[in-house]
């Protein structure tokens, strides 16, 4: 069913003052709320409710606001809506006239109300914000002809520099783009390579460490077994050789390295940031200790 709209509710109440008598004009959010044009919002999401069925939904503008608020200030639903309680001006942004003790809607209803809209239509609401800086003379048309992204936090695939998990996922790689490219392996060692790996986890948890270090010959050996079949099978293929060439040198490089090498991959061969690889603890104590000065 269609939302219900918000009423202007001239009439006075005797024991309740309006909202825009006990609060601040200037504050910020009182004049974001005078600068947006909140009837868009109830034309775009009016075409996502049927009209006599249902059960009414909320207000398009509380739920708008709410969610513009959640981005503004990189709240929760949780935290929105206590804010919600807390703030008169808050409810004022929102639309409300006099002030509220309770919460109009659960909290679930927020998520339930983004699933309906869609991630497309919620474009309408970035696109209403740069309406309304317009309309503060806050920007210029200029200044959204170009737009610059800070991605210097953005998550990389780095992986521990662990020499099991770097084997394993060779294996794993070369044995995918084998398949991909239609080259009949010998045998593909994804199977035992995965068990191989945890078994070398696990092992060096516990201290285990020689035991460990065979599991991690075997993968080494079992990933220059198929790294040299791919390359005698697509000795032939240029097209193949140019698609496996990255990869294979990633892969023997992989294969020369040791613990004490620097500037090794540290999530191969997925992961193209170079990194400095980090030393194994156990490295590190088998490193002669420097002699004391002290007497």
């Amino acid at each position: 069913m269609l939302p219900k709209r918000t009423s202007p509710q001239d009439e006075l109440e005797l024991f309740r003052s309006r909202l825009e008598n006990i609060i601040d004009r200037r504050h910020p959010l009182v004049r974001l709320a005078r600068l947006i044009d909140w009837p868009v919002f109830e034309e775009r999401f009016g075409a996502l409710y049927v009209e006599g069925a249902g059960r009414p939904g909320l207000p398009t503008r509380l739920m708008v606001a709410l969610h513009l608020l959640k981005h503004m200030d990189g709240l929760s639903d949780d935290a929105v809506c206590a804010r919600y309680l807390d703030s008169p001006y808050v409810q004022a942004f929102c639309g409300e006239t006099h002030f509220q003790h309770a919460l109009p809607l659960d909290r679930s209803s927020m998520t339930r109300w983004r699933q309906r809209v869609g991630a497309e239509r919620m474009e309408v609401l970035l696109a209403e914000t740069l309406a309304a800086a317009e309309r503060a003379e806050a920007i210029k048309d200029k200044h959204c002809r170009r737009v610059s992204i800070d991605t210097t936090v953005q998550p990389k695939a780095i992986a521990h520099p662990t020499d099991s998990k770097l084997l394993q996922r060779g294996i794993e790689t070369l044995a995918r783009m084998a398949r991909k490219h239609g080259i009949t392996l010998r045998q593909s060692y994804r199977r035992v390579a995965r068990y191989a790996q945890r078994e070398a986890a696990r092992l060096h948890h516990g201290g285990k460490f020689r035991e460990a270090e065979a599991r991690v010959r075997k993968l080494r050996t079992w990933l220059g077994r198929l790294a040299r079949d791919i390359a005698r099978k697509i000795d032939g293929d240029a097209a193949a050789r140019t698609a496996f060439a990255e990869t294979l040198g990633l892969v023997n490089r992989l294969l020369r390295q040791r613990r004490s090498a620097r500037g090794a991959p540290t999530a191969a061969p997925t992961s193209s940031i170079p990194c400095t690889r980090l030393r194994w603890s156990a490295s590190a104590r088998a490193r002669p200790k420097r002699a004391s000065n002290s007497a």
